[in-house]
């Protein structure tokens, strides 16, 4: 059966040991009362909350999913008692804005307990998340009034919240939408139209559930800068700003899914929806974009929980199935075989996992380090190199997180061999689960274009040159350090293959406006794995001082990963100087 323990020391070992997380927390005010003992205590309850409060419910919520009738939608079974115990014992507040009831926990803290979320039930871990975004874009945009009479109400987990994108006839072109907002003539908006794939849209764990909705006002721009956001909740606060009259907003369908099936995604239909505009007006995806790192990084994280899940119920599989014979002969003398975790590819298998888990983890608490940089630092100059350099690794952690988190889970599946095709031990719904991750919050090809696109060629490479800066100079300073032996010229290599790439990828943006949309995906995956190499390094540097089997397990897994997966991105790098044109040239009545 699938087994989950939150892998607490791994997450100290990346937070407080390699990235010194509480040395950048100190440097800031916002978050200079946050220590090592306080960070370490909170990551120990809420390994004891996921372990004990939703990974129970994270099979049985599969097998049941929700239900709707009449337009009301009912979650599995103790999904409802969960969220609130979950909520009372303060988790729905836990980066909040402290002025309106949150607790200001940093991002490189709170990717952690993301993680143990997605791990233990990752249908249940998306109804705080879409409300964590949701509560970041108020936070940053609305008025004062709005922050006052939604985020405590937000915070607390009394009400929830959603983002409100796609249209049936628009998903990454939003500027095409038809959802339409009137001024009513009494400073608030007549909000009509209707969205679908609506995370948490409607479900029965909250008492008013708070949409961002992005509409079109009659005067608008055509296209993308003609969008504005707007706040419409299912129902009106009353005068004591508690959920009163019922909104023109209600649920049409939920959809009927591969996987999260506790996750309730709805059909919404806005019918004079009275709404407020959130920040100025057409300025709507600026504003939602301020959640977007958050939440795309979330995502992410979802894909990386999906996959640290998955190789712990492999490794416990692992170590009771017993087949065959180890090729070095009997290790199970007491037994009619050993256990197949003595079989080179079942262990091909699992050191793929957790070297891919665990250069995951580190590049999340990294971007999350950086995504607090770029909200609390009073330093103008790093507050500004950190924006640039989440906007830079967002796109691949992302894609890169979520297209690895697929491929440990079906690994993972095929650890169980027939077992794992079979629905009681779980497996296949973690394949199920991290399917779509690589689909929502933009499409990992979308992320691909963003990266390549926006974030390499628009700007000349330069935000790629700034981190390979630092890399470089970190290898400069390492260069004679305990845990590279063997790899450092490896990582050289690397990050050389890395800049090459990105010189040869602008080359041919210059000359042929295909290129970067057609070598968009294998420069992601190139940077991903470079990325995650540097990563590890980093890792086995730290470990090489550390006399335990801890240490030496980490520096083991490290050099499996340069020996069996960083070379992945040579063969990535031959893709990409193959160019766009045999992708292009084929008519398209020819396919």
């Amino acid at each position: 059966m699938a087994t989950f323990k939150a892998p607490l020391e791994d997450m100290r070992f990346v937070l407080n040991e390699v990235f010194e997380a509480d040395t950048l927390w100190a440097s800031m005010s916002a978050t200079a009362e946050i220590t090592r003992d306080l960070s370490d205590a909170i990551l120990d309850e809420a390994g004891k909350m996921v372990e004990n409060l939703l990974f129970p419910l994270n099979r049985e919520g599969d097998e049941q999913g929700c239900h709707f009738d009449n337009g009301e939608v009912t979650t599995p079974d103790g999904f409802k008692e969960a969220f609130k115990t979950y909520a009372g014992n303060g988790w729905s507040a836990f980066s909040g804005n402290p002025e309106f009831g949150g607790q200001g926990m940093p991002k490189s803290l709170a990717v952690l307990f993301e993680e143990m979320m997605h791990s233990a039930n990752s249908s249940f871990a998306l109804y705080p998340a879409l409300t964590n975004g949701a509560t970041l874009c108020l936070d940053a945009h609305a008025s004062d009034e709005l922050k006052q009479a939604y985020l405590p109400k937000l915070y607390s987990g009394e009400w929830s919240g959603t983002m409100c994108l796609t249209e049936p006839h628009s998903g990454t072109d939003l500027g095409i939408m038809r959802s339409k907002a009137i001024p009513d003539g009494n400073g608030a908006y007549d909000i009509s139209g209707t969205k679908i794939f609506i995370t948490g849209g409607e479900h029965d764990m909250v008492e008013n559930i708070i949409h961002l909705v992005l509409a079109k006002l009659p005067d608008a721009p055509a296209g993308s800068k003609g969008i504005s956001l707007f706040l419409v909740p299912k129902f009106l606060p009353d005068a004591n700003g508690n959920a009163g009259e019922r909104n023109g907003v209600a649920a049409g369908s939920i959809e009927h899914k591969m996987g999260i099936k506790g996750s309730a995604t709805c059909v919404l239909n806005f019918d004079n929806a009275k709404g407020w505009l959130i920040g100025e007006a057409n300025q709507g995806l600026a504003c939602m974009f301020t959640m977007m790192n958050y939440e795309r990084l979330s995502i992410g994280i979802q894909g990386l929980g999906l996959g640290e899940v998955s190789y712990q119920s492999a490794v416990d599989y692992a170590r009771d199935r017993l087949q065959g014979r180890a090729a070095s002969g009997v290790k199970n003398e007491a037994g009619n075989a050993d256990p197949i975790i003595v079989h080179g590819d079942v262990r091909r298998m699992l050191l793929t996992m957790r070297a891919l888990n665990e250069g995951g983890r580190a590049l999340s608490a990294y971007v999350g380090m950086e995504l607090d940089k770029a909200k609390f630092s009073e330093n103008d100059e790093e507050q500004k190199a950190a924006q640039d350099r989440v906007a830079l690794l967002t796109p691949i952690a992302k894609a890169f997180f979520t297209d690895r988190g697929f491929e440990t889970t079906v690994i993972g599946q095929q650890v169980f061999g027939g077992h794992g095709y079979v629905r009681e031990w779980g497996m296949e719904q973690f394949v199920r689960d991290a399917r779509i991750a690589q689909i929502y919050e933009g499409t990992n090809g979308i992320q691909a274009l963003d990266l390549a696109g926006r974030k390499v060629t628009r700007n000349g490479g330069q935000y790629v040159a700034a981190f390979l800066a630092d890399v470089r100079a970190w290898i400069d300073e390492q260069a004679d350090a305990p845990g590279l032996d063997g790899v450092a010229e490896k990582l050289v290599a690397a990050v050389d293959l890395l800049e090459a790439t990105t010189a040869e990828l602008l080359r041919q943006a210059g000359d042929n406006p295909d290129a970067v949309n057609a070598n968009a995906v294998e420069y992601l995956d190139l940077f991903g794995y470079v990325t995650y190499a540097w990563l590890w390094a980093r890792m086995m540097v730290t470990a090489a001082g550390r006399d335990d089997d801890f240490g030496r397990a980490k520096l083991n897994t490290g050099r499996f990963y340069f020996e069996r997966l960083l070379p992945r991105a040579g063969a990535l790098a031959e893709q990409i100087k193959a160019g766009a044109d045999t992708m292009m040239s084929l008519d398209a009545d020819l396919f």
